[in-house]
């Protein structure tokens, strides 16, 4: 039931919010979590509203806001995907109602509770991963258009190239060989900025100009050659071209190759990974070197818990909310932090299939 206003702007209305009373409730429930639960605390806390001690002026603003909350949590069968939270309470003379039940990152934390501000604190990993950034290779035999979100790269276009190789010189003039390869380049790379400009510029209202955009900045990579004379030649449109990152080198102009410019992007400081990711970057780099201690699948992070081994506790998002839930609370009791793995996230799909969703980074090794 979220509104049509964006996610950054129901998130900058709850930051922005606060009262002169304990009267702004604040839910969240993550999506391994029954909305149901929450739903009987609330309306438990509803009932003994009535029998507050505070004045009638304080007492009145809760116990509407409890109501507003109780109703909402009732809209609500199951937990959406990425998890519920609500936001309820009277600022100066309005009623505040904001509902996030598509948050952009999974909400990993439960919580409730009223104050005189709201907690956002469960959104957090949403409100630092909205960003999106274009990702753009550029080779000489193509180039590669994509999107990353914090979570997941999606490849959203291609462009061929038909910039004749060196080996095509052989028997011709050499001269006038130079010059065609570098008008088909030039035309090369004029189409992959028409398909940048295409792909994420939006189309300005009729009259006015530039296009706008959405994104954070654009990634770009490629062979070291190729990438800076794109980028050196203007081929970019306006309003993209002071929002490049790079040029960073890229071996591949394919789906893999947008990962390898993520990674890139990352190495160089240019672009934070967020915490689901990195974590699950550290749990397959440990596997694979075994520079840090790791246990994946259930009886080996099972184990590993009961010597309170675990540090960090991974959990992909298509697990069971039964079993994320006892998992999760074994971690808890361990001290240990636990991450949600987006469906959507590069190699979430590999933690499912090899490790049936569950893995851990360690504390040290449990032979």
């Amino acid at each position: 039931m979220s509104d049509d206003t964006t996610f950054s702007e129901r998130f900058e209305t709850i930051s922005n919010a606060d009262a002169d009373g304990e009267q702004l409730v604040s839910v969240s429930v993550p999506p391994t979590e029954p909305v149901d639960e929450m739903r009987q605390r609330v309306e438990e806390d509803h009932a003994e509203a009535e029998y507050l001690n505070d004045r009638e002026e304080v007492r009145k603003p809760l116990k509407q806001a409890l109501e507003e909350t109780r109703r909402i949590l009732h809209e609500y069968d199951e937990t959406p995907e990425n998890g519920l939270a609500v936001y309820v309470g009277t600022v100066g003379d309005d009623l505040v109602e904001v509902v996030f039940d598509d948050p952009p990152a999974p909400i990993g934390d439960r919580t409730y509770g009223y104050a005189n501000e709201f907690d956002t604190t469960p959104l957090e990993p949403s409100a630092s991963g909205t960003a999106t950034h274009g990702l753009l290779i550029v080779a000489r035999e193509s180039a590669t258009l994509g999107r990353y979100d914090g979570e997941t790269i999606e490849q959203v276009e291609s462009v061929e190239s038909d910039v004749p190789s060196k080996q095509d010189a052989t028997g011709r003039d050499e001269d006038r060989f130079q010059g065609r390869s570098e008008e088909r380049r030039t035309e090369f790379f004029d189409s992959v900025g028409d398909a940048v400009e295409r792909v994420f510029l939006d189309s300005p209202p009729e009259g006015e100009e530039p296009a706008s955009h959405d994104l954070e900045g654009l990634l770009l990579g490629g062979s070291e050659v190729t990438a800076e004379r794109f980028h050196d030649g203007d081929h970019l449109p306006e309003t993209l071209a002071d929002e490049v990152l790079g040029p960073f080198n890229v071996e591949y102009a394919a789906e893999t190759g947008l990962r390898q410019l993520v990674d890139a992007a990352e190495a160089a400081g240019a672009l934070e990974a967020t915490d689901a990711r990195e974590a699950l970057d550290r749990f397959f780099d440990a596997l694979d070197e075994e520079d840090e201690p790791a246990a994946g699948g259930v009886e080996d992070v099972e184990e590993a818990l009961e010597y309170g081994a675990v540090e960090t506790l991974l959990l992909a998002e298509s697990l069971s909310a039964e079993e994320a839930q006892t998992l999760e609370a074994r971690a808890e009791e361990e001290g240990a932090s636990t991450i949600i793995v987006p469906t959507g996230l590069d190699r979430a799909e590999q933690l499912q299939e090899a490790f049936d969703g569950v893995g851990a980074l360690l504390r040290f090794p449990v032979e």
